[in-house]
C-alpha cells in the first residue's frame, strides 16, 4: 500500500496457527478474511484446524476483499464487487453449514459460484456449533443482511455517524430473518496511537510518517485518558467491543501501555 513491503505478507491462517500454540488465553481471528483467497471447503478446514490447535479460541471475519493490487501480485482472481459479494454470500452458507453439520452426516450445497457434494463436513472445530463469525464492511445493503444471517459480531471501520448507521441497517435485515437484533456484538475497528504523554504520541505517529494532525478523524489519537475519553463516546451507539489496530508492529510497549492503562478503565 504504497511502501516496499519487507519483509512480505504473510498468510493469516498459517500465522493463526502458530499462535494457537505459542498462546493459551487470547482470542484469535482475522479482520478479515477476504472470500477471493480460498475456497469454501479449504477455509473451513483451515479455521477448524486451528480452532483444535488453540482449544477453542478463533473468530473467523470473512469479507469480499478490497485491495485489487494486492490480488494482482499473487496470482488473485479479482472479480467484480456483485460477485465478490455473490461469493461471501455463499462461502458463509458452505462454512457454516460444514461446522455445524453433525458427525456422521453429510453435506451438500449447490449456488452459482460454489458446489458441494456428499461432504463428510470434516474436521469439526472445537466451538459448537461453529466458531463465531464476524461480519463488516461498507455495503448500504448486503452486508447487513449476511451480518444479520450469519454473524455473532457487526463491525464496522468508520466515523461514529457512519458506524451508528451502519448499526441501524442491521435491525430491520435481523428481523427479516427471525433474529433478535440484540444478539449480535456490535464493534468498532479503529487504529490507534497512545502515549503517556503528547510527545509520546507525536513520536508513534512519526515512526508511521504521519502528523497527528493529518490522522484520520476516526482514529485514536492521544494520551491514555484522551483514547479513553474517545472509546467511551462509542458507547452512546451501542458499542461494546473494539477492536485496536497498531500500525507499528515492533512497538510492544504501545501493546504493554494499553493493557496497563487503557484496558482498565474500560472495564
Amino acid at each position: 500500500m504504497g511502501v516496499p513491503g519487507e519483509p512480505g505478507p504473510t498468510d493469516s491462517w498459517v500465522t493463526l496457527g502458530a499462535l494457537a500454540r505459542e498462546t493459551s488465553r487470547i482470542r484469535l481471528g482475522t479482520m478479515v478474511s477476504s472470500a477471493t483467497f480460498r475456497l469454501p471447503g479449504p477455509l473451513a478446514i483451515a479455521v477448524a484446524q486451528v480452532d483444535r490447535m488453540s482449544g477453542g479460541r478463533v473468530e473467523l471475519g470473512l469479507g469480499t476483499g478490497w485491495f485489487e493490487a494486492e490480488h494482482r501480485s499473487y496470482g488473485i482472481p479479482f472479480p467484480p464487487l456483485g460477485e465478490r459479494f455473490d461469493r461471501l454470500a455463499e462461502q458463509l452458507e458452505i462454512v457454516t453449514g460444514l461446522w455445524s453439520t453433525p458427525e456422521g452426516k453429510r453435506y451438500s450445497f449447490s449456488g452459482p459460484n460454489y458446489e458441494v457434494l456428499d461432504s463428510p463436513a470434516l474436521p469439526k472445530p472445537v466451538q459448537q456449533p461453529h466458531p463465531p463469525v464476524i461480519v463488516g464492511g461498507t455495503g448500504r445493503r448486503r452486508t447487513s443482511e449476511l451480518a444479520a444471517r450469519f454473524a455473532a459480531d457487526n463491525v464496522a471501520f468508520a466515523p461514529v455517524d457512519e458506524v451508528a448507521d451502519r448499526f441501524a441497517r442491521v435491525e430491520p435485515a435481523s428481523a427479516a430473518v427471525g433474529r433478535d437484533p440484540a444478539e449480535l456484538v456490535r464493534s468498532v475497528a479503529q487504529t490507534v496511537y497512545v502515549g503517556r504523554d503528547d510527545a509520546e504520541v507525536t513520536r508513534r505517529a512519526a515512526a508511521l510518517g504521519q502528523e497527528v494532525a493529518d490522522l484520520n478523524p476516526f482514529d485514536l489519537a492521544g494520551t491514555v485518558g484522551q483514547v479513553v475519553d474517545q472509546l467511551g463516546s462509542w458507547q452512546s451507539i451501542g458499542v461494546t467491543r473494539f477492536y485496536l489496530q497498531l500500525l507499528d508492529l515492533s512497538d510492544i510497549d504501545q501493546v504493554e501501555l494499553i493493557a496497563a492503562e487503557v484496558a482498565p478503565q474500560l472495564a
